[in-house]
């Protein structure tokens, strides 16, 4: 079969065996694996599959409830060259699937862990990527992943106004939007009075080592080498959620900067101590409906 071709899924297993049904088809009648993508429909399911910068075509393992593990289909990709299979990859277009050419794991680095929604937006967990090679021609499609995870972790600088955010879960569907809003304000509020300072702040991007999304810390003082994310609220939740984000941060940055929460008001004396058992230092503004005046414990 050429790459390029599209035939009916039924033919597929007609000519190299393999399950009927799911993403991984290993086959008991020809020495082959079955791989089937849909890079569009698929990231309903958690499936987020494409091209990386580094010449692999990245596959999400089985599994759509749970972390995934290194079993049934997961493990006939993985041990593919031992048994001596070749890993064949169709796309599923509307009139059947594409034979996209024939694959083998990456020797050096065959597969990693990341994270992906269940299936229909559930909640986070950990999926198994591989790293597909190609064995020859293949059919390029417009599959491209946004990041490439690397073994290196890459830090840059981007504009304060950048409106990229982590998501988190929050208690109430409602309060994620209006705790970015916050957030979002009091940061605006905050980098201007450090410029009106002199100081030159902005975000940092940070993606860490063989993961395929990148963190975005909330400001940085290029001047003073603070690291200081913000939360809209003084709640428990929020303030430990923040002493974890910038530990989580820190270890990317060298010389390690200060840590610094931006809050719109002064934290109970208990959080206080929080922060400061933690290496963290709390900044709040007087009034966030006018112009603030900013205190530092």
């Amino acid at each position: 079969m050429q790459p390029g071709v599209v035939v009916v899924r039924r033919d597929v297993h007609a000519q190299y065996g393999g399950r009927r049904q799911g993403g991984i088809g290993p086959s008991r009648s020809t020495p082959n694996v079955l791989l089937f993508t849909d890079p569009v429909r698929g990231r309903s399911h958690g499936y987020f599959d494409g091209w990386g910068d580094d010449g692999c075509f990245h596959y999400t393992g089985e599994g759509q409830l749970g972390d995934q593990r290194m079993v049934q289909g997961n493990q006939a990709i993985l041990g593919h060259r031992r048994d001596g299979r070749t890993l064949r990859l169709f796309r599923v277009v509307r009139d059947g699937v594409e034979y996209l050419g024939a694959f083998e794991i990456d020797p050096d680095r065959p597969w990693y862990t990341s994270e992906a929604p269940e299936t229909n937006g559930g909640p986070l967990r950990t999926v198994i990527m591989f790293r597909l090679r190609p064995q020859g021609p293949v059919q390029s499609i417009d599959a491209d992943l946004p990041e490439t995870p690397t073994t290196i972790s890459r830090v840059t600088s981007v504009p304060v106004e950048a409106s990229n955010a982590e998501q988190y879960a929050m208690t109430s569907p409602a309060e994620p939007t209006t705790a970015f809003r916050r957030e979002a304000a009091l940061v605006g509020a905050y980098s201007e009075h450090l410029r009106s300072l002199g100081h030159e702040v902005c975000r940092k991007r940070i993606l860490p080592p063989n993961e395929p999304s990148p963190l975005f810390t909330d400001l940085f003082d290029e001047t003073t080498g603070e690291l200081i994310e913000a939360k809209g609220t003084v709640t428990r939740e929020a303030v430990r959620m923040a002493i974890g984000q910038l530990i989580d941060y820190r270890r990317f940055f060298e010389p390690p900067p200060r840590l610094v929460l931006l809050v719109p008001r002064k934290p109970r004396p208990d959080l206080l101590d929080l922060c400061s058992a933690a290496g963290v230092s709390v900044v709040w503004g007087s009034d966030a409906s006018s112009t603030p005046t900013w205190t530092i414990n």
